[in-house]
């Protein structure tokens, strides 16, 4: 009997996000392989991995790390996620690039009913699912940062994404990794970033017109709105690069002037100021 979509877990990249999805995934009790590109970024990948583990264990949000770890290998190239039945691509925020990873997944990964992913936070997943010959099979589970913490997922269908894709891409998220899910149209942003991006945008120009200091905006959401961060310290958490990239996507799509990246934006990001994983974004970090 064929194990069910999602017992046997592929996840492409090793980042923030991709290790984030490979733990929840091993922490659910699910078989996971990782796929980097290199010695050197499998390494790293591990290293971020253990690193979160260890954190989880001695806040007691798990009982062992090493046991969560002995679900997980990862390893350098696609090869080894053939035997997958669910493969969820989570590499950096860039179209050509993932359609890329999902025309060799359509050649590696064996079972043609295998539920084939991505966490694309903006991409429009019907130019994913077309660079494959099973577009049916194709979806958006869209995880948000940081992904062993926040309980939200967006699934995305595309125009040709089949309803049993559907059905078990939120099976997988709700039954298996005990998460809420909700349902997007196919379009740049989906729900939660056609909502967000604008929000930190509009921040971020507020900043560079000299309207008000970054304390004072991000203050101004916490203690006067509840929300838990501010807008510029949320962008730093997301990535001052991802950000763009969303902003750059939905510019594109809806050629509305709200989601045009402002220039410091731009500039920051060409600086390599991407927030926390950098050190520098808005604010600066240890």
């Amino acid at each position: 009997m064929r194990p069910a979509a999602g017992e046997m877990v592929g996840v492409v990249g090793c980042g923030l996000m991709g290790a984030g999805i490979a733990e929840v995934c091993a922490r659910a009790g699910l078989d996971v392989v990782v796929a980097e590109s290199g010695s050197a970024a499998v390494d790293a990948g591990r290293r971020r991995l253990e690193a979160s583990l260890d954190r989880a264990e001695r806040k007691r949000k798990i009982p062992s790390a090493a046991d969560v770890l002995e679900r997980i290998r990862v390893v350098d190239g696609l090869d080894e996620l053939a035997d997958r039945t669910l493969v969820i691509e989570a590499i950096l925020e860039n179209e050509a690039a993932k359609a890329q990873v999902f025309r060799q997944l359509d050649k590696i990964v064996e079972a043609p009913d295998a539920v084939l992913a991505s966490n694309t936070s903006s991409i429009p997943i019907m130019k994913l699912g077309t660079a494959t010959t099973r577009p049916a099979h194709v979806i958006g589970i869209h995880f948000f940062n940081p992904v062993p913490v926040l309980p939200l997922v967006e699934l995305v269908p595309s125009l040709l994404t089949g309803e049993e894709t559907t059905r078990a891409a939120r099976a997988f998220v709700e039954d298996m990794l005990g998460k809420h899910s909700i349902l997007a149209q196919d379009r740049a942003g989906f729900v939660v970033n056609a909502l967000l991006i604008p929000f930190i945008l509009a921040a971020i120009r507020m900043l560079e017109s000299g309207f008000a200091t970054r304390e004072d905006i991000d203050e101004g959401l916490v203690r006067g709105a509840a929300h838990p961060q501010g807008p510029l310290a949320l962008a730093d958490l997301i990535g001052l690069d991802t950000t763009q990239a969303v902003a750059e996507s939905l510019y594109e799509e809806f050629k509305e002037p709200l989601y045009a990246p402002p220039p410091l934006l731009a500039r920051m990001v060409d600086a390599g100021l991407l927030g926390r994983k950098s050190g520098r974004g808005f604010y600066a970090y240890a």
